[in-house]
């Protein structure tokens, strides 16, 4: 909660300095492109194979044959990333034109792209490296040091453009400075606590080692499965690029905002139940599995669903009050707005995405998913072909929103087909729990809610005011309901 909470101040000292700008556009292209290689190569197809493996020997093998594949797939990962750094270093513009294809007519926002690239692309290695070693402290129970190590990022990324901005002949350029920084930061951060538990990783390349095949076998299919959010993320970005300046910033500010609920609540539970998974299907305890992804998807339900009505009916009110300051124009604030409630349309998907993956990847399944997110990136290509021509940035963000949903559909089929997802008993009276909340904190959101002309016209201070009272009501009021409809503490825990 404070990485995400941090993330979003961020986000708006990005806003107070930068806006919605030609310079802003290219850093937000210039950071997508290493964080989308992130993915594929650390928190999305790599943990979902890593962390499996890691658990099987951590509950089978001696501490020792531990240490071996630990140092095996840090030798092997961190070479594999190095030649891809290099090579990303040196192609910087070819990058920026195949990510972003309609800043090549700009000769500022493509040049631009291209040097901050130079120093974004190496956080890919930095950041994956950080995973590497996050995955093996959450294997271990330990979540909170690698929880926190985001905090770093976006405390760099402030520090930058607030004191380091001012002493750059392209302030923007700070921001990229920034990106490198912290990826040297947040991987010291953790080599410490790998120590404390005896695991220190000594890189050695070895190809044919068992544990590094096994990894390299899930993680292939995986490169597209857990990814596939991020790749229509992508997707939006080259699109946008042929639009009017400021919309990679728009739906950048937007998806930013859906990713706080989403970071906090869906991947918080996925990076626990992964190695609970892994550790139940190694064990042969299938009730105990389906026990706790039931418990997941509820949980994500219980927090997902209302966020998602809140951030639809409070959009404007959390945009003007978060980005309307500085260098942010007051025609930028319904632009946003549109494309954030596109996003939420969305969250409870991409919150329900992050739970059910697991569910495959903890028994390494790892080609069910990639055929349901290839599938539904394929939609999601259809859907913005067919939207962007209508509703421009706004079309983007609402293709991805339904693809997702297609693609957390089809995984709960599957799971459901495969027998490891079987509801526990009391789901029809926690559905009219969670829909009689919903629609009290809706209610209670309309009744408050004051004048337009707050959000658009009135001080920072109320509009500050107004939206906590606003967040306030709706908070208290979905939970009073909730403990009226007889909902515990007791319930957020998990049964297994």
């Amino acid at each position: 909660m404070l990485s995400r909470v941090l993330g979003l101040v961020r986000d708006v000292v990005v806003a107070v300095f930068f806006g919605a700008s030609a310079g802003a556009d290219a850093f937000f292209v210039a950071f997508k492109i290493p964080n989308f290689f992130r993915r594929l190569f650390a928190e999305g197809a790599f943990s979902q194979a890593f962390v499996p493996v890691l658990t099987e020997y951590q509950q089978k093998k001696s501490h020792e044959v531990v240490q071996d594949l630990v140092n095996h797939v840090a030798g092997t990962l961190g070479g594999v990333l190095l030649f891809v750094t290099l090579l990303g270093v040196l192609a910087t513009p070819l990058l920026a034109m195949l990510f972003a294809p309609g800043f090549v007519g700009d000769e500022y926002k493509y040049a631009l792209t291209s040097d901050m690239l130079r120093f974004t692309f190496p956080y890919l290695m930095l950041i994956s490296m950080t995973a590497f070693a996050g995955g093996i402290l959450n294997s271990y129970g330990r979540f909170a040091v690698p929880a926190f190590t985001p905090v770093l990022l976006n405390l760099s990324l402030i520090a930058s453009a607030i004191f380091l901005a001012p002493y750059c002949d392209v302030p923007v350029m700070a921001l990229a400075y920034g990106v490198l920084i912290a990826g040297v930061v947040q991987l010291v951060f953790q080599l410490p606590f790998l120590g404390g538990l005896g695991l220190f990783p000594k890189p050695k390349y070895k190809r044919q080692h068992e544990g590094v095949k096994q990894i390299v076998t899930l993680m292939i299919p995986a490169l597209f499965g857990v990814s596939v959010s991020q790749i229509n993320l992508l997707l939006d970005t080259v699109l946008a690029s042929f639009l009017q300046t400021g919309s990679v910033a728009w739906l950048y500010y937007s998806d930013r905002l859906t990713e706080l609920p989403l970071g906090v609540f869906g991947i918080a539970i996925a990076t626990v139940i992964l190695p609970s998974l892994s550790r139940k299907h190694a064990n042969d305890d299938g009730n105990a599995f389906a026990q706790t992804l039931d418990w997941a998807v509820r949980m994500v339900l219980l927090i997902g669903a209302p966020a998602m009505l809140a951030l639809i009916l409070l959009a404007e009110p959390l945009i003007s009050t978060l980005f309307f300051h500085g260098a942010l124009k007051e025609s930028d604030i319904p632009m946003i707005s549109a494309s954030l409630r596109a996003y939420a349309l969305g969250l409870l998907a991409f919150m329900l995405i992050k739970v059910l993956a697991p569910g495959f990847f903890s028994r390494k399944d790892t080609k069910t998913p990639v055929k349901i997110a290839i599938r539904a990136m394929i939609a999601n290509m259809v859907f913005n072909l067919i939207l962007v021509w209508h509703l421009n940035h706004v079309g983007l963000a609402l293709a991805t929103a339904l693809s997702s949903w297609m693609n957390a559909i089809w995984l709960y089929l599957a799971l459901r087909k495969e027998g490891v997802f079987v509801w526990q008993p009391g789901l029809l009276m926690y559905f009219g729990k969670l829909l009689s909340s919903c629609v009290v904190m809706m209610l209670a959101l309309w009744w408050l809610m004051p004048s337009e002309a707050i959000w658009y016209q009135g001080s920072v201070m109320d509009r500050v005011l107004w939206l906590a009272l606003l967040v306030g009501v709706g908070v208290a009021s979905y939970f009073a309901m909730l403990i009226l409809c007889g909902f515990r503490l007791k319930h957020f825990r998990s049964a297994s």
